[in-house]
This record gives structure tokens, sequence and C-alpha cells, in this order.
């Protein structure tokens, strides 16, 4: 089982690849598989991780039989919580 820090780097990562490969366009998603393989996921914490961002309500997520997830997208309130960081991130390096 991961770690906390380890169960947070993963959502992070989740989102991140998400909000990238989608430019900020919600109807644009990735598959779980892909995301397991870019992001070096284990698929038990891949499909933790989604159903935690899931219940937050950042992402969707299209669940295949074996709680494996099908396909994930960034929800509208994803986006926001992507651009806010992104954000703190320039705001914080311009200081």
């Amino acid at each position: 089982m991961a770690t906390l820090d380890e169960r947070q780097a993963y959502r992070r990562q989740i989102l991140g690849a998400l909000y990238e490969a989608g430019e900020g366009n919600r109807l644009l998603g990735i598959t779980g598989a892909k995301l397991e393989h870019d992001l070096h996921i284990p698929q038990q914490d891949l499909a933790a991780a989604c159903t935690y961002l899931a219940a937050e309500d950042l992402i969707t997520v299209d669940w295949e039989p074996g709680n494996t997830p099908a396909m994930v997208s960034l929800t509208h309130q994803g986006i926001r919580h992507m651009e806010a960081e992104e954000e703190r991130g320039h705001s914080g390096r311009s200081r």
C-alpha cells in the first residue's frame, strides 16, 4: 500500500497529466492504461487516486470491470484547481 506522500504525489501527477494533455479542455481525457504506463503508478494505486479525485469533483472516471479506470478527464472544478495551482507557481517564481 502506498504511503501518504506517495498517494498525494500520485494525485498531483494524475491532475498534472490530465491538465497538460487536455490543455484546459475538460472534454479531452486520458485512458487509465496510458496514465498507469506514463506515470508508472501501480493499477491499485491509480484506481484509489482516481476514486479520491472523483470524490473531490476534480475528475470524472469511466470505469472498466475490476475497478480499472477506462477514461479519465478533468472536471470544470479540476481545471480551475489546476489553473489556481499554475497561478500560485508563477506568482511564487516571480517574486
